[in-house]
């Protein structure tokens, strides 16, 4: 019985934890998170620039459109439309300073501002630009695995 418990416990407990990673890494590609927000006060905003989204390689894909819109105050706000990407862990967006990211790299080793994280891998969303960034600065939104340094989907902005 003493033999049976030295080994069952550890691969119980070895198990436990690769299932526990698994689940962790690849659940969010089972289901999607869907948004659904509306843009408030439409009418009082202008249009800045807009791009649509790319697959950034054959596991990592995304369609939609990324408008940036700017309000009277100063501040913009970033719109998705028609927005779909694979989804992941820890998906943020960003603005990139690199006209149109190819890959990962791209990303990381120029300019960027975080937005936050991914409200959803799905649906119209909105996030927020902090008033006085200077918007000629970043030629793209990415979505961005933050938690590995992955490129998921760019899309390169072109003014309107």
């Amino acid at each position: 019985m003493r033999r049976f418990l030295a080994i069952s416990i550890p691969v119980f407990a070895i198990g436990f934890a690769c299932g526990a990673a698994f689940w962790y890494l690849f659940s969010p590609l089972f289901f999607d998170d869907v948004v659904s927000e509306q843009l408030v006060g439409a009418d009082t905003l202008t249009e800045v620039a807009s791009g649509n989204f790319r697959d950034a390689d054959r596991a990592h894909r995304g369609t939609g459109t990324a408008t940036i819109f700017a309000r009277a105050d100063g501040s913009a706000v970033l719109r998705f439309t028609a927005f779909e990407v694979t989804n992941g862990p820890d998906l943020e967006v960003w603005l990139s300073a690199h006209p149109d990211p190819q890959s990962s790299s791209d990303v990381s080793d120029g300019d960027w501002l975080s937005l936050g994280q991914l409200k959803g891998n799905v649906g119209d969303q909105n996030y927020d630009i902090p008033a006085g960034t200077d918007l000629s600065q970043y030629g793209s939104v990415v979505i961005w695995c933050e938690q590995f340094g992955v490129l998921f989907s760019p899309a390169a902005l072109g003014a309107s």
